[in-house]
Formats: C-alpha cells, structure tokens, sequence
C-alpha cells in the first residue's frame, strides 16, 4: 500500500450529516475529503419522495436530494472517495485511517457514519423498501392517509410511531411478540387505550406480501401462542425495532453509550478525542430526521474548523 495521503479534514460519511460537513469545510478551503462508505447518500436513499426537507414544495425523491448535497459538496471543492473505513487510530494526531483501498492520515476527523435500522431479516422488507415499508413514520406517515397501518414493536419507539400514524391511518396495528409492552408504561398505557389503535399479542412478522406496483397488500403473522398462522390486510407495515449505530469501528478508542451511539458534549459535536466530531444518525437517538442530521453535520464543520485555527 502506497504511503497514506495526508488532509486537514476527513468526513466518514455521505448522509445529509456527512454532506453538510463537507459543504461547510470545503467553503472554508480545508480541502475535505468525504468517504463515501457502503451506502451513499445514507438512509434516505432508500426513501421514495421526501416532503418535509425544506425548500422543497412538491417533495423530492430521497437519492435526488442526495445527489443534489453531493454536487454541492463537489463544487466548492470536497473530494469524494468511494470506499469503506476498515480501521482507523485516533489515539495520537495525525489520525489514521485504512480503507479497503488506501491508507489516510488527517488533523480532523468527523464521523457522520449514521445508523442503520433494525429489520425483521424478511426479503420483502429490501423490495419494498419505501413501497409500504418504512422505518419511519415521520417521513412516510402521511402517504398513507384514511389507510390501515400496521407497526412493528413493543418499545417507546414503537408505541411513539403507532401514536403518531392515528393522524393518518384509519386504523393501526401494533405487532408486539410479547403479550406485554416494553415501552414505559403511560406510553404503554396511551397506546393500549388510543381508539384508533389494536395491539395484536404474541405475533410475529412471517412476510410481508404486496409489489412495487401495488405497494404492501397484507402481512402474514404467526401467534407464538397457538402457533397458527394469519393474513392481516394493511397497506403499510412500520418496522420500529430500533436502530444499530455504525460506530463499531470506534469502540474502545471513542466513548459510546450503552447502545453504541457516539457521545458528543453538550451543545457541540465534539467527541472526548480532541479534533474529532460526530453528527448526523451516529450520535443522535432522538430525532432522526435528515434536516436535523444536515444541521450537525454544520455544527460539526464549523467547529474543526475553529479547532483547527486555534492550533495553527
């Protein structure tokens, strides 16, 4: 392997976080480089029309909007890298990274790897994709307005996105493996009792049917208890089991929370390592949404830019 290229600033990356930070830092002239990892364009490039990215009146598709952050980030300078972080040293500077294809070395670091949702691990769930399966209810709730939506999950997130839907739906369907909720219990208690919600006990998710064309149709269902199976007609099915943060790669050398998200200090994105930033998905576990994580990702940029200037 060749000797590792040296940048003031590299982002890890290509979601609204990832992008914002190389709009921010390549306006500046830090000259970034912005890995693009395994899934450019992040989780919204498996979203279909996104309507509530402002500027935007009649929506955009979500890897439109992707490709549009990208160019940006190009035009004023950012290198983009196709490639995917295998290791990476942050215990002295310059940091260091490896990829699959070459080596790097940097002063500043932002982390905008994002997360991925948890999946039922079903085939349908891939194909429809943004076709009646979503991963989240803000984004995608109302398209499915005066429609029967099912949701998967018993926990905060879960009962959380069921409350939410009872604007759209005609009627939610909470699947919940258990015959009890693991979400706090007035959330619980909120759901159970909401008129337009049914939970449905000790069921599992077996497959989802629907195409394309027609979008989600029905779910099949097997009762844990009878060990019969069931069709539920929906239009809709939410998977709401929660989401795996993509910092793995930082474990041991960047504090982390109980469930692996990057912690940052209080209103910054400043990580415990001095010079390195975290924004978007992979330090927020709260909001989630793409206007959120673009906000971070300037959050994020300005101050390694400050961080850098105060070392020169």
């Amino acid at each position: 392997m060749n000797a590792p290229q040296h940048h003031q600033v590299m982002i890890l990356g290509s979601g609204p976080s990832g992008l914002t930070a190389a709009v921010y830092t390549s306006r500046a002239n830090l000259s970034p480089v912005l890995i693009h990892g395994p899934m450019p364009g992040g989780q919204l490039t498996t979203t279909t029309e996104v309507e509530n990215y402002p500027g935007f009146k009649n929506g955009i598709m979500g890897p439109d909007l992707m490709l549009a952050m990208e160019a940006q980030a190009k035009r004023f300078g950012t290198e983009v890298v196709v490639d995917t972080v295998v290791e990476a040293d942050l215990s002295s500077r310059p940091f260091q990274l490896k990829t699959n294809n070459a080596s790097y070395t940097c002063d500043t670091l932002i982390i905008s790897t994002g997360a991925s949702p948890r999946l039922l691990g079903l085939d349908a769930e891939k194909e429809l994709m943004g076709y009646g399966v979503s991963t989240c209810a803000t984004c995608d709730g109302a398209f499915f307005r005066d429609k029967i939506i099912t949701v998967v999950g018993g926990g905060d997130s879960a009962c959380e996105e069921a409350m939410f839907l009872t604007r759209f739906a005609s009627k939610v369907y909470l699947i919940h493996r258990r015959d009890e909720l693991r979400a706090s219990k007035i959330m619980a208690e909120r759901t159970i009792n909401h008129d337009k919600i049914e939970v449905l006990w000790n069921k599992q998710v077996k497959s989802i049917e629907g195409t394309k064309q027609d979008g989600v149709t029905s779910a099949m269902l097997f009762d844990s208890q009878t060990k019969e199976e069931s069709e539920l007609k929906t239009d809709a099915v939410f998977i709401a089991i929660g989401h795996i943060p993509n910092s793995s790669l930082f474990k041991g050398q960047i504090d982390l929370d109980e469930n692996g998200y990057i912690i940052t200090k209080p209103d910054s994105t400043a990580t415990n390592i001095e010079g390195v930033y975290a924004c978007g998905d992979v330090q927020d576990h709260t909001f989630r949404q793409a206007i959120t994580a673009a906000g971070t990702g300037c959050m994020a940029a300005i101050e390694a830019e400050r961080w850098l200037e105060a070392q020169e």
